[in-house]
């Protein structure tokens, strides 16, 4: 899928112009690049929102300036603390298609809430992976299937899809662990079962429970 993304160019940098930009309903950006003047533009935040949601930081976007086609990846998106969803300002990375470059892929494990063997606990240890590669050749995301995990078996890095990707090298330890699934632990079931034995004891009050529960 080609993310495409339409930017402007504006001539005017610093804080009171890009105050000037937000106000104007647009969020302002740079396009730089390793030995490149530059290039301060603005967009708008709709825009740029959905293509952020689809694409994320780890695939190749298509900035049009002027009618140019650039191809970028997301490096920096600045948020407001505050206000949920404003974007205050994004970095943006010029690729050269033919060079390879090195990128964090996030992970994403399939199935969690198919896990055959339960009751069981699955926890992810690992959220990304570091990979080079051409642009063209970035996997969006890292994949796990965890339906037919097991207590005895740790998922690895060497586990995820983009391992057979003969394109991509994984630069993140083969053997680091993924995830792990465990059996729920006595306290969880005493938990459980205290859920049942108090709305049990609901039904036939007993004289000192609300002090107790005080």
């Amino acid at each position: 899928m080609k993310y495409e993304l339409q930017v402007q160019n504006r001539n005017e940098t610093g804080t009171n112009r890009a105050k000037k930009i937000r106000a104007e309903n647009m969020i302002p950006g740079v396009i730089y690049s390793k030995g490149e003047e530059t290039k301060h533009i603005s967009m708008n935040p709709a825009d740029f929102f959905k293509v952020y949601k689809e694409a994320g930081s780890s695939a190749v976007i298509h900035l049009d300036l002027d009618g140019e086609d650039i191809p970028v990846l997301i490096r920096e998106v600045q948020t407001d603390p505050i206000k949920d969803m404003v974007f205050l300002h994004v970095d943006f990375l010029k690729l050269d298609l033919k060079e390879k470059i090195k990128v964090n892929v996030p992970i994403v494990l399939l199935n969690k809430e198919s896990i055959r063997l339960q009751p069981s606990i699955l926890m992810q240890l690992t959220d990304e992976i570091e990979v080079e590669c051409l642009p063209t050749d970035i996997p969006q995301t890292a994949e796990i299937d965890v339906i037919d995990m097991d207590f005895d078996t740790p998922m690895l890095v060497r586990d995820t899809d983009v391992a057979k990707m003969e394109n991509v090298e994984i630069l993140t330890e083969l053997d680091k662990v993924v995830c792990t699934l465990s059996m729920p632990s006595k306290q969880d079931e005493g938990d459980a079962d205290g859920e049942t034995d108090e709305a049990g004891s609901a039904e036939v009050p007993v004289i000192g429970d609300e002090e107790k529960q005080e």
